[in-house]
């Protein structure tokens, strides 16, 4: 609250204009005043509109888990008394079981990559703290695309109040998006499409596509809904068509 007081203060101070001309008719365009203060309430209710979407996420996480082997055996009893297509339903689970531990190895490793990366990155560059830094980017590196601009930003920002220049600034934030551009759009999408059979294409658009519908938990959930719809179109007749076309 008293650095938006200082904010507000300054832009009021700053905005004082020159004396009109002689026979010049002055005309002020008044705008409203800059309100720090909305920018933080907006903020604040961003973030506990988050929090209460995780907190459902866990409750949902824990009830499937709980449930044990329930919707497996649902499913094999939803698909018949046919042997063939129990044995298709089984075949579908278990791939995409394995799909998906293939895939959360995939994350576990590139995050620590991109945590030990950034680690080194900010140490040789003087920057406090920098153990801190590198565990705060390997979790964050989670949330694709959001993580990395997250600990881009901050990390700018903190080297800016560290060093009181602009150049340092650039040089951390640059450093972090070098490393997530390689590890995020490059190294990770190659190991997720091999791990998975999916194109890196494929696995790029369901990213955008399970992110603009969903937002940050469309962005972690994204691939993982992808996975089982592809390893269900590769076993049902009429939706191998569609299971070639996000096949690598």
């Amino acid at each position: 609250q008293k650095a938006a007081t200082q904010i507000e203060q300054a832009a009021a101070e700053n905005s004082t204009t020159s004396p009109p001309r002689r026979g010049v008719q002055r005309v002020v365009v008044e705008r409203p005043p800059f309100n720090v203060r909305d920018y933080l309430w907006s903020g604040t209710m961003g973030l506990m509109s988050a929090l209460g979407q995780l907190t459902v996420v866990v409750f949902l996480t824990f009830f499937a888990l709980a449930s044990g082997n329930l919707f497996r055996n649902k499913l094999l009893r939803i698909a018949g008394t046919s042997l063939e297509r129990r044995k298709i339903t089984i075949h579908v689970l278990e791939d995409i079981t394995n799909q998906i531990q293939r895939y959360l190895l995939v994350q576990v490793f590139t995050s620590v990559l991109v945590g030990v990366a950034t680690g080194l990155a900010y140490w040789a560059l003087g920057l406090e703290n920098a153990a801190v830094w590198g565990v705060v980017a390997g979790v964050l590196n989670l949330a694709p695309y959001i993580g990395s601009a997250l600990v881009t930003g901050a990390s700018a920002l903190v080297a800016f109040l560290q060093f009181g220049s602009f150049d340092m600034a650039l040089a951390i934030g640059g450093a972090s998006l070098v490393i997530h551009t390689i590890v995020g759009n490059l190294l990770t999408p190659w190991l997720t499409s091999r791990t998975s059979s999916m194109s890196p294409v494929a696995v790029f658009v369901s990213v955008l596509a399970w992110g603009w519908l969903w937002g940050l938990w469309g962005l972690l959930l994204g691939i993982p809904v992808m996975m089982a719809v592809k390893a269900v179109c590769d076993r049902v007749e009429d939706l191998k068509a569609v299971g070639e076309l996000l096949s690598d």
